[in-house]
This record gives C-alpha cells, sequence and structure tokens, in this order.
C-alpha cells in the first residue's frame, strides 16, 4: 500500500471515531433534556435548566451533516490536533477527538508559516468529495506543509475549495480562512472593527465568523444582551443564512435596518429631496429641538400639595429652576421627566421635615402621585411619543420654536402636502420610520446588543447609522463594506465620518483589498471605473489569476442575452443573469427559457429587497427569478450575491437608471467569480473603454 493511501486510511478511521462520538454526544444530549425536565427545582430553575437543555439539543439536531474536520496540526511536543467546525469529544472530560476551529489552539492553523511555525511540524489539509454529507469514504484527498522545512504555500486542496463553484447559499469559510481574515475574526469583544473590502476578500464572511467566534469565545456576555446580524435586504440574508448554523451558532437575529425600525407599516413614499433631507444628520439635532422645545420651565406655577390638612408650597421659581436645571442636563426624555418629578418631591420633603420630622419613602410615593405634581410636570414637561412630535414637526417645520439647521426649501420638502387630522392616522414613509426611531431614542433609551454586524454599512444614510449604534451604545459593533459600492443617495465617502455617525469614531479601519474569489480579469475590468466612483479607496487585486470577460455586442438583447445563457451552461456551476430593474421583465422570458431549454428550471419570483434604498432596495422593485442554475436579477439586489458565471445586461441601462449607477455597474461586475460577459445594443460606458489602473 502506498504511503498517500494508508494515510488516507487511517484518517478516514479517525473520521469514522469521530461519527460515532458525536452520536453518542447528541444521544446525551436529548437524554438529558429527559431526565432535566425530571430535576427536582424550583420553577423559575427548572424552567431555566429546560430551556439551556432544549437549546443545546436544538444545535445538535440542526447541525448539517458534513465532513467533521477539515485540517490537522502535528506540533513539536507530539500533540495531533484535528480542526473541525464543531468540537466532538467521547467524553465532555476526555480530550477532543475534533477541535474547534475557534479553539486558541486551532489560531496556529491559520496563522503559522515557515517564517513563524509556532511549534507546528506540520499542518495538514483534507479534501473531501463535492458536497461530501460526511461519509467517511468521501475523504479522497490530504496536502501536508511542514513548516519547520520551510514548506509552505497555497496548495491544490486549498485552492480548489476557494474556487468551488457557486451553487446555493454562501458557505462558511472556517477551513480557508487566511491570516489577515483571521487576526479581524479573532478580534476581542469589545472591539469595534471597520472592514473595507474590495469585492471578493471574503469581508461578508469574515464578519459572520467574527460573531460565530464571539458566541464561543465570549458566550455569557454575548447571549445575555444578544447578537444582531443586519443585511441589507432579505435577498442578501437569505444568500447567508447557512453560515452561522453550519459554525454551530443557531437562533442569531439576522435582521434589515428597515425591519429593526418597524413601528409601523410602510404607508407612504418620500420623493427624492424629501428622503435625502430626512435622511441628513442635521435631522437629529431638528429632532431633538422639536421634542426638548415641549419642555416649558415658564409654565411653573407655585404647587402646593394637600397633606391631610396642610398644603405643602413650593415657590413657582424654585420649580421653574428645578425643570431647568434638569434640561440641562439633557437626559434622555422620559428619564429627565421623571427626574423633574423626583426632585420636585425631594424639595417638599426637605421643607415638610422642618415641620414633621423625618417622614419616610411611602410618603414621598404618595407626593409623587399626587394630582399637582403630574398636573404641574404636564404643564412644564409633558409626556411625549414620538409619533406625535414628528406629525406636528411635519405639519409646520417653521414652528419649531427654535433654530434649526434647515433651509425654507428643505423644510417646504419634508412638509406634508396634507396633514392628517390627528398623528395616529398618519400614513408614514421609510424615511419617517428612521425619524420616529430617533425621536424614540431622545425619549428612552432602546435595549442594545452586545454586538452588531452591519453589512454593506456604506449604504447607510446618517440618520439610519444613528439607529443602529443607538442599539451598541454599550456593545461592539463589525462594520463591513465597500465604499466603491456605495449605491444609495446617501452612500458614505469616508468611513471616518460614518463611523461616528455610528457612534464608533475610534473603531480601526481594516483594508482588504486582496480577493480570494473574483479572478483577476474582472477585477481589472472594475478597477476601471474606480477614478469616476468619487471615493478614495485602493483598488482590488485578485490571487486568482486568469477569469475570463467576453464582451458580445448585439442587434437583439434578449437573444444575445439567450445565447450568453445557453454558452454559459456548457461549464460548471451558477448562472447570473444581471440587468437594469426596468429590463428585467422583457429579458425574462429569454433569460430563463434559455436556463429551461438547458434543464437549468424555468424559475419562479425568490425574493424583493426590504432596505432603505430607491427602487428595489426599498421593496418596491421586481425579485429575483431564480432556476436550478439560473438566475435572474435586478442590478439593484445584485449587492452581495455570487455567481460562477454573471451575464450582465445592456450596462448602459444600468448606469442611466439611477444617479450612483456607475457605483452600481462596479457591483454588478463584481458578481463574477470565473466567468464575466458584457452583453449590450448601446454603447458601453466610456470608463469600461480606459485602461487598466
Amino acid at each position: 500500500m502506498k504511503p498517500l493511501d494508508r494515510e488516507l486510511l487511517n484518517e478516514r478511521g479517525h473520521h469514522e471515531t469521530c461519527r460515532a462520538a458525536l452520536a453518542r454526544m447528541t444521544e446525551d444530549v436529548e437524554e438529558q433534556v429527559v431526565t432535566g425536565e425530571d430535576t427536582a427545582a424550583s420553577g423559575a430553575d427548572a424552567e431555566a435548566l429546560g430551556r439551556h437543555l432544549r437549546s443545546r439539543a436544538k444545535v445538535f439536531r440542526q447541525q448539517p451533516p458534513g465532513p467533521l474536520f477539515f485540517g490537522r496540526l502535528d506540533r513539536e511536543d507530539g500533540q495531533v490536533h484535528h480542526i473541525g467546525r464543531r468540537r466532538v469529544a467521547e467524553h465532555p472530560a476526555a480530550p477532543p477527538l475534533v477541535v474547534d476551529w475557534r479553539a486558541p489552539v486551532s489560531r496556529a492553523y491559520y496563522q503559522a508559516g515557515p517564517q513563524d511555525p509556532q511549534g507546528v511540524v506540520r499542518r495538514r489539509r483534507f479534501g473531501w468529495t463535492p458536497n461530501s454529507r460526511g461519509a467517511s469514504e468521501d475523504l479522497t484527498a490530504l496536502e501536508d506543509e511542514r513548516l519547520t522545512a520551510g514548506e509552505s504555500g497555497t496548495g491544490a486542496l486549498l485552492t480548489g475549495e476557494i474556487e468551488r463553484p457557486r451553487v446555493g447559499p454562501m458557505r462558511d469559510i472556517a477551513a480557508t480562512l487566511q491570516p489577515e481574515q483571521d487576526d479581524l475574526v479573532r478580534s476581542g469583544p469589545g472591539d469595534s472593527v471597520c472592514v473595507q473590502g474590495a469585492p471578493g476578500t471574503g469581508k461578508t464572511a469574515v464578519g459572520l465568523h467574527r460573531a460565530a467566534y464571539l458566541l464561543y469565545s465570549h458566550p455569557q456576555r454575548l447571549k445575555r444582551s444578544g447578537l444582531l446580524v443586519l443585511g441589507p435586504n432579505r435577498t442578501f440574508l437569505s444568500y447567508i443564512s447557512e453560515v452561522l448554523p453550519a459554525l454551530g451558532e443557531t437562533g442569531v437575529r439576522q435582521s434589515t435596518v428597515g425591519e429593526e425600525l418597524a413601528r409601523h407599516e410602510v404607508r407612504a413614499e418620500d420623493g427624492g429631496a424629501a428622503a435625502r433631507v430626512k435622511h441628513d444628520a442635521r435631522m437629529a439635532e431638528v429632532l431633538r429641538a422639536a421634542l426638548y422645545a415641549r419642555v416649558d420651565p415658564a409654565a411653573a406655577v407655585e404647587l402646593a400639595v394637600p397633606d391631610g390638612s396642610y398644603h405643602w408650597r413650593l415657590p413657582a421659581a424654585e420649580t421653574a429652576a428645578i425643570v431647568t436645571a434638569v434640561r440641562e442636563e439633557a437626559p434622555p426624555y422620559a428619564t429627565g421627566r421623571e427626574r423633574v418629578r423626583a426632585r420636585i418631591v425631594r424639595a417638599l420633603q426637605l421643607r415638610a421635615e422642618r415641620r414633621a420630622g423625618v417622614l419616610g419613602a411611602a410618603w414621598a410615593r404618595r407626593m409623587e402621585r399626587a394630582r399637582p405634581v403630574t398636573a404641574l410636570l404636564d404643564a412644564c414637561w409633558p409626556k411625549a411619543n414620538p409619533e406625535e412630535v414628528l406629525a406636528a414637526f411635519l405639519t409646520d417645520p417653521a414652528a419649531v420654536p427654535v433654530p434649526v439647521p434647515l433651509t425654507e426649501a428643505e423644510q417646504d420638502a419634508i412638509r406634508w402636502a396634507k396633514p392628517p387630522r390627528s398623528y395616529r392616522s398618519a400614513r408614514w414613509s421609510a424615511a419617517d420610520l428612521v425619524l420616529l426611531d430617533e425621536l424614540a431614542g431622545l425619549i428612552e433609551r432602546p435595549e442594545g446588543y452586545a454586538h452588531i454586524v452591519v453589512d454593506e454599512a456604506q449604504d447607510l444614510s446618517p440618520m439610519e447609522c444613528r439607529a443602529v449604534g443607538r442599539r451598541a451604545d454599550f456593545g461592539s459593533l463589525t462594520v463591513l463594506g465597500d465604499l466603491a459600492q456605495g449605491t444609495t443617495p446617501w452612500a458614505a465617502r469616508d468611513w471616518r465620518e460614518q463611523l461616528a455617525h455610528l457612534g464608533k469614531p475610534d473603531a480601526e479601519v481594516v483594508p482588504l483589498t486582496t480577493g480570494y474569489r473574483v479572478p483577476a480579469a474582472v477585477v481589472e475590468l472594475a478597477n476601471r471605473l474606480l477614478p469616476d466612483l468619487d471615493t478614495d479607496v485602493p483598488p482590488g487585486r485578485s490571487l486568482r489569476a486568469g477569469g475570463t470577460v467576453t464582451v458580445r455586442r448585439v442587434t437583439d438583447l434578449g437573444e444575445g442575452v439567450a445565447e450568453a445563457v445557453r454558452l454559459a451552461l456548457k461549464e460548471e456551476g451558477s448562472v447570473g443573469v444581471i440587468a437594469s430593474d426596468a429590463l428585467v421583465g422583457a429579458l425574462r422570458e429569454y433569460a430563463m427559457g434559455a436556463g429551461a431549454a438547458a434543464g437549468a428550471g424555468d424559475g419562479i419570483e425568490t425574493g424583493t429587497g426590504t432596505g432603505t434604498a430607491a427602487g428595489a432596495e426599498d421593496g418596491t422593485g421586481t425579485g429575483i427569478w431564480s432556476g436550478d442554475r439560473v438566475s435572474l436579477v435586478p442590478a439593484t439586489l445584485a449587492k452581495g450575491l455570487e455567481y460562477d458565471h454573471v451575464v450582465v445586461a445592456e450596462p448602459a441601462a444600468i448606469v442611466a437608471a439611477e444617479p450612483r449607477g456607475l457605483h452600481r455597474l462596479y457591483v454588478v461586475l463584481t458578481r463574477a467569480v470565473s466567468r464575466l460577459d458584457l452583453v449590450h445594443r448601446e454603447p458601453l460606458p466610456e470608463s469600461l473603454g480606459r485602461s487598466g489602473r
């Protein structure tokens, strides 16, 4: 038997041992659920124990099938560690058969090299049959790097895994994390990090793997306050939905900014000018002024509170001074109201105790509930709800009795043409919901998360950033994005400014410029657009040589797209046809028909956007049509998606469809991870004709 065959046989045997151990672990967890339900304990303790045990059992049940390890470390001290997506052991106290990729000992698998072996003699990577469900015979190859002998590099197995065809949802990259990615993943729980990632650099995967790492390394902190993943739309969230479960983490909330702010159904639509004003950072100052204009120390009157046969009095000047002092402290509005109440009662108590001696807490509580005290509060610091305040402001922006930094034209843009009879009957737009959240945060601090992962953060408006930042006041952020891919009217042009809006001005900005998925030919073409994008980002580069870019000028766009799809289906992998939203309907028959004729399915509509930008990104556009291998994608929904072969239909139409159309085209071009076709009838945008940068 050849040495390689012997090694493969031994590793398959170890995998069988791991599979048997995992089966026993699953059985033990299920048994603990049954046993735990019969445990004698108090009601609250029994409920907490049961919830914990059921949660553990759910994690085991939902673990997707697949190989249990992808790597191995042989150390100088003789220890051998198999590295996988979760820990596997024959007994909780026994040495692990598989070490979790997030464990400290696993870090050397990603970081060790010939210059710094970190005690590793040999690093082994395993090759499994594509889409293996974990059968040991699916282990078909292995590749060794003897680090102490100076061997290292990107081997065939690592390259093959990175370049594997993209079919279905996003996969985890635990087996292929690169050192610079691993550094970001293992950042501490209190560190906020911004990743400026060129296309194909794995920034989304880095953010999700950091979430999984934090849940593993700081479980109590993360599970107490929670972890939130924010994406640009539901299509994107569906695409990434299987990554965290594959890494052993279930139950993580994945949402959009729009969903997090959905106090009401969106029943109105703003014009472009109104939306830009409402998303502008100045609205934070405007709304604060509108809210605190309700506070009126001058409305204070002499307070007389009955107490049996006596009335305790407080002069108007003293109550006005209390209101003024609290307003200057700038607490949340609701907190300020209660602070005024508490100080008024304390002032009454001091006066009363000089006459009647020490008065207890019961007396203070009775004074707090006294009608004269509440009436004074209602006059000087009235209750407020966000809807009432915003409706009053949008009815007449000029009525705010303090200067606000909006021009008359801007006030006219946001003023309601036909105000509702009551704020209760108001029809709110998506931008209004962002403003309502700002007001809600001014009135009372929202519950926060321990950590939030924000993807495509360059597209958030300043006001949306503030909404995210309020939910991480006492937590940390992983901010992911690419300034060159900003497509909303208010897209960020500078990360420092965006991070200030997010409440994390000192977060480290880490650029990722090396692409592992998008090939060099596609990156070079996309880089030609950068000089015209008004963003200071370094050009991307790719470790993947090759890739093909084909330009087809046609007289019939539909037939040209159909022919490009037929040729693409002769190769392996997924095919994405991307067009401007206005062209999707006209191209559906050609694109999906070509796929159906080749046996790739005739397609169903799978979703629309749910973000807060214009067009399909606010949920009003066309959805994605998907067959077995072919998808027809509106350009406004392409962000974050990947296809082996991308057919771009009429690039000029994508550019012309919106003010930041060149940014949108940059996004569209970089969805291709192997091959790219440009099919056009109209002339290509001039930027594509310039030589590479």
